[in-house]
């Protein structure tokens, strides 16, 4: 069992309560790999007689393939897109075991983490596959923009013609059934002649876009506490570093936060934020820009969320030695080059998105987990899991990542320690969970604690697994302007990533953490959950969830 630090008392525990009534809406999770023939000697030969086009699924949604959104025509030729061409692990059986044991206090193997080369090498594809993904790209006329170390993506440009050659698609501009915008999409799933296995192609269509957690209370509309050290009584990251831990000795020096985007940001209203609050900060904020981003912002709201991802990381553990902004349009480029890093060990995502296959970004967080990283996702903003409210219920639901409610905070005053949280249910919203809408089975960890008595269920994943304030009482700047009332599980996503900082910088200092950290912390907190030590460390209090 892991020593986690008395602070962590004051940290609610979180555990979704959904009604009994709302049953998980499922898509496969299977990738239909090829087996195909090899060739002689095992050398690659796309015009060989024998090679078998290997067919692929879950790249084209069902409102293109019945008919449901209206073609528009042909996409240009010449447009480039940015591509991950995904290819699956080795050894699954062997990396669930390895695993299981990481985390297990009684296994010889707990905490021993693995380095990127030894994961690779263990679960990650052969060099000689890899080589041959590569050489199939090349040879139909995609740049490799990269080769990342662990070798489970290629990342590519190409043109449409290019794509629809190597692919046998037709890349078309559809109108989206339910927004009022167009999207990409090839006319069929892909097939190609390549005798590796492929898991995905991601970026293939943009039929769905991730959403940032981010809410904004209307200006005419109180704030939700007047309690902070912000504009108006507004919590800043700083009061958060106050109340939920209270000290001063943890900083997280030695540790890196690493937070997931896909949009870009100013720097100068991450500076905005912190001298409109009477603040500064000295942690280096370095970009990692992938798919060809240019770091600058798309959308006002999407901006927004960027920024104050990376103020209440640095809010709540002043002394970080980075936080690392991973910027990009498809989510296995960003997640694979977390992983394929292994520079930030606490990572956070504010983002939902609704994926062809969630089985592909699983191999990513499977990476993070055995490499000792931990990954905070915002669970939502909806309240119970529905898909007719809101479809974005990914990655969050996840089996190997932490996810994060929301809770409504009181403390003793601006900086003040902490004196109450309830559940997070007003101003239009709430903290999001549920039972997981793709039928991710029950994680081991949650075995016992989730059942029909409390909303949840005894064979699927239940979501959130932690929660910190989220309310309509937050400051944030976005485009040169500031604003009070910002509310989001976003906010407390970021925060827990912080907040891990300080463990882990505990971790290491008192030698138990050789590797940077801790890791995955679900099956600790659920061990606290069942065992005797929960009734002292996650107090309830009126109004209140455990």
């Amino acid at each position: 069992m892991i020593a986690l630090p008395c602070f962590l008392r004051s940290t609610v525990l979180a555990f979704c309560s959904v009604p009994a009534s709302i049953l998980p809406r499922k898509r496969s999770l299977l990738v239909n790999l090829f087996v195909g023939l090899l060739l002689t000697g095992g050398a690659w030969n796309r015009a060989h007689s024998q090679q078998v086009p290997q067919h692929l699924r879950h790249h084209v949604h069902r409102e293109v393939s019945a008919g449901q959104a209206p073609l528009l025509g042909p996409m240009p030729s010449d447009q480039e897109l940015n591509l991950s061409i995904v290819l699956p692990l080795r050894n699954t059986a062997d990396l669930t075991s390895l695993l299981r044991r990481l985390y297990d206090p009684s296994n010889p193997d707990y905490r021993r983490f693995l380095t990127v080369a030894q994961f690779t090498e263990q679960f990650g594809p052969t060099v000689e596959d890899y080589q041959r993904v590569v050489a199939f790209a090349e040879s139909n006329g995609f740049t490799v923009t990269d080769m990342p170390a662990n070798r489970l993506i290629v990342p590519v440009r190409g043109t449409v013609d290019q794509i629809n050659r190597a692919f046998n698609v037709s890349m078309n501009s559809y109108q989206h059934p339910t927004e009022s915008r167009t999207f990409f999409s090839p006319d069929r799933e892909p097939s190609l002649n390549l005798d590796v296995p492929i898991a995905h192609i991601s970026g293939l269509n943009n039929f769905s876009i991730p959403q940032p957690m981010l809410r904004r209370v209307a200006e005419s509309q109180p704030i939700a506490n007047l309690s902070g050290s912000g504009p108006g009584g507004s919590y800043l990251g700083s009061d958060m570093r106050a109340a939920y831990y209270g000290g001063t000795t943890l900083d997280g020096g030695g540790q890196a936060v690493g937070v997931l985007e896909f949009d870009g940001y100013y720097s100068s209203d991450v500076d905005l934020t912190f001298t409109t609050a009477g603040q500064s900060y000295k942690v280096p904020v370095n970009n990692v820009l992938l798919d060809g981003v240019n770091g600058q912002p798309v959308t006002s709201g999407g901006e927004a969320e960027v920024v104050l991802d990376i103020v209440q990381a640095i809010g709540m553990a002043p002394g970080l030695s980075q936080v690392r902004v991973y910027m990009g349009r498809n989510d296995a480029s960003i997640l694979n080059s977390m992983a394929a890093e292994n520079l930030a060990k606490e990572l956070s995502c504010s983002w939902g998105w609704l994926p062809e296959d969630p089985s592909v970004a699983d191999t990513f967080f499977q990476e993070f987990a055995a490499q000792g990283q931990s990954f905070f996702t915002s669970s939502g903003d909806d309240g119970a899991f529905d898909a007719a409210i809101n479809p974005y219920f990914y990655p969050q639901e996840d089996m190997y990542v932490t996810a994060v409610g929301g809770t409504h905070l009181a403390t003793s005053g601006p900086g003040g320690t902490w004196v109450d949280e309830s559940a997070w249910n007003s101003y239009g919203g709430g903290s999001g969970g549920g039972v997981s809408p793709d039928g991710i089975p029950l994680p081991s960890w949650q075995t016992g604690l989730a059942n029909s008595a409390n909303g949840g269920s005894s064979s699927l994943r239940n979501v959130p697994d932690v929660a910190m304030e989220a309310d309509a009482d937050n400051f944030f700047c976005s485009m040169g302007q500031c604003w009070g009332g910002a509310a989001g599980t976003s906010f407390a996503a970021p925060r827990w990533a912080g907040f891990m900082a300080l463990i882990n910088q505990q971790a290491v200092e008192a030698g138990t953490a050789p590797l940077g950290g801790i890791g995955f912390i679900n099956p600790a907190i659920y061990s606290i959950g069942s065992g005797g030590r929960f009734s002292n460390d996650f107090p309830r209090h009126h109004g209140g969830q455990q």
